[in-house]
């Protein structure tokens, strides 16, 4: 499934079009299967995947901000109930889980 956050093949963070990663914003425990499903993917450039410090594999910030902006877009067409059954964590708000 496309991105769901993204309509153009460029990184999601810096705008760059060469050497693009296919980044799954959630994974481990099952979680690439509900990323490659629902489109909550993103591109990102080598440096901002995993190819420096400041890549979202190392960098929690990072990570975190991409996990807000997928719940966020997700829950503009559906219920944030619908997003904890497949993910099972919530990161807006004040109930946010981060754990």
């Amino acid at each position: 499934m496309d991105s769901i956050l993204q309509k153009d093949k460029r990184c999601y963070v810096c705008g760059a079009q060469e050497g693009l990663h296919r980044h799954h914003i959630f994974c481990g425990t099952g979680r690439r299967w509900q990323s490659e499903t629902h489109g909550f993917v993103v591109y990102l450039c080598a440096a901002h995947h995993n190819g420096s410090e400041y890549g979202v594999h190392f960098n929690k910030a990072l990570d975190l901000k991409l996990r807000r902006d997928c719940q966020k877009k997700f829950e503009e067409t559906h219920t944030r109930d619908e997003f904890m059954r497949l993910i099972g964590r919530n990161y807006l708000g004040k109930n946010a889980n981060m754990g």
